[in-house]
């Protein structure tokens, strides 16, 4: 490869050609437990409407970007990534710990940090900035009364999800 091939230059993404991410293939979900697989099915058979959404946008060499939309409601497992990442919240709101997060604010999650955040009310759009092009998904949720509550709360959910829209897309 000539040098002038592998060196960055100028490109532009559209949201039109951003692709699905378990599509993309740059995200791999590491192997779940017995429990974890057990509540992994409990979770997508209470629901066949999406809680989240999320897509590639943009992926070169040594850098990606993706769009990720929770609904409200939707119970995100702790988890970790291998690889750091800067989130940037669009529109909605979510809780992280104690703190309350709007449009316009972020956080940073260094690789292998378990973390996890539930959406405000009307959901949450955040962009994933990573210096990688491809990362694992690590589910830490091991105990069965986590996955028992996120089934009974995407059952609960799957109405309002059917007519949600994102919150960018919804007015103040």
């Amino acid at each position: 490869m000539s040098k002038a091939a592998s060196e960055p230059h100028f490109q532009i993404f559209r949201k039109t050609d951003a692709r699905e991410l378990m599509e993309s293939g740059i995200m791999s979900i590491l192997p779940y437990t017995p429990i974890q697989a057990k509540g992994v099915k409990a979770v997508k058979e209470a629901s066949a409407v999406p809680g989240s959404k999320t897509k590639v946008l943009f992926n070169i060499p040594g850098f990606s970007l993706l769009h990720a939309w929770f609904k409200a409601g939707y119970p995100l497992a702790l988890h970790s990534h291998d690889s750091d990442c800067l989130y940037y919240i669009v529109a909605g709101s979510l809780r992280l710990g104690t703190e309350e997060l709007g449009p316009q604010e972020g956080f940073f999650i260094p690789a292998n940090v378990p973390y996890s955040y539930t959406p405000g009310p009307k959901g949450v759009e955040v962009l994933e900035f990573r210096h990688a092009t491809s990362f694992h998904f690590n589910v830490l949720a091991k105990g069965e009364a986590f996955w028992e509550r996120a089934a009974k709360t995407v059952a609960a959910h799957s109405e309002d999800w059917t007519a949600a829209k994102m919150p960018s897309e919804t007015p103040v």
